[in-house]
């Protein structure tokens, strides 16, 4: 199923679609972390579209439906990666790691890509680390919430 889904450039039409999955995709670390304020959850669709003005959005479409996404921006070198998301359906056939690989590709100016997770979110830190990502530092959120950050120097074609 997963080969059938094209990857793509987002446009600020498929906002409320992403917005949606997103909610939905977060619901499982929000449950883990027993906070449901956290930022993915609580982001309006009028943020989500300003960020087309300095985000770089990639979806995943299965026909007209968005079921997957991912953003990032170039900050001093540094590609910023997040909210990398894959409907659960179709979770665990390499589209969150299609996604990863696009996103990179669109940032390739970057010399470093650098994305984050919670501690306890397991599927997210080994899906990372298996793309090349380090674990450096950690953040102290909440008493319940550490978000580790993951950081991968950004190798050029020859």
């Amino acid at each position: 199923m997963g080969q059938n889904v094209g990857i793509g450039t987002a446009d600020v039409s498929d906002a409320e679609q992403i917005l949606k999955l997103q909610y939905l995709c977060y619901q499982g670390e929000a449950a883990l972390y027993n906070d449901y304020g956290i930022e993915p959850l609580t982001q309006s669709l009028e943020s989500l579209r300003a960020e087309f003005d300095t985000h770089t959005i990639l979806v995943a479409r299965l026909g007209e439906e968005v079921v997957g996404s991912v953003r990032g921006t170039i900050e001093d070198g540094v590609a910023r990666i997040g909210k990398l998301v894959v409907h659960p359906r179709l979770q665990r056939h390499m589209l969150g790691t299609r996604l990863l690989r696009a996103i990179e590709g669109k940032l390739a100016d970057a010399a470093e890509y650098e994305l984050f997770t919670g501690h306890r979110s397991e599927n997210n830190l080994r899906l990372y680390e298996r793309l090349g990502y380090v674990s450096g530092r950690i953040e102290k959120v909440s008493p319940r919430l550490s978000l580790v950050y993951l950081r991968k120097t950004a190798v050029l074609a020859a």
